[in-house]
């Protein structure tokens, strides 16, 4: 479960790898600038240069392969009678009365999104805690402070 990502996640991925692509040969031409000055043993700038090519190339293997490792599962085709992935989701802490919103998205989209959303990985205690639960449906979410105990509102 933990592979899946949102059509927008991958495309925000897509982003980050066509800026580092359009980045690396600005580095590589530092680098070459760099060597240019004489003594690589003592050259700072060339230093710096090839540890900034060193990091771009590294992102961009990583990206390209995390890419290809997510599975893409559009929310919109899927069934909105139980929390599911891509899910938005509000709910109510029955102890405190707190209403949270949440949407509910693979590992690679919790921290980089564009809207104020908050999303809640699949592979969370809270996440695995809700998957497949319906309108006001109440579940247990195992905290490291105790357990919290929340019932759904809404799903959409």
């Amino acid at each position: 479960m933990s592979n899946y990502i949102t059509p927008e996640g991958m495309q925000r991925l897509h982003k980050k790898l066509l800026a580092l692509t359009e980045e690396r040969p600005k580095i590589l031409e530092q680098v070459q600038t760099a060597r240019e000055m004489g003594d690589l043993s003592e050259n700072a700038e060339y230093h710096a240069a090839k540890e900034k090519q060193r990091n771009i190339d590294s992102d961009l293997g990583n990206l390209n392969q995390k890419i290809l490792s997510l599975k893409v599962i559009d929310p919109t085709t899927l069934p909105k009678d139980s929390i599911r992935f891509g899910a938005y989701v509000k709910l109510i802490e029955s102890s405190t009365g707190q209403e949270f919103k949440y949407r509910l998205v693979g590992v690679d989209e919790i921290y980089d999104r564009d809207d104020d959303i908050v999303h809640v990985s699949l592979a969370s205690p809270l996440g695995k805690a809700m998957v497949g639960k319906k309108v006001n449906e109440e579940f247990v979410v195992k905290a490291p402070k105790g357990d919290r105990f929340f019932k759904v509102l809404e799903i959409s």
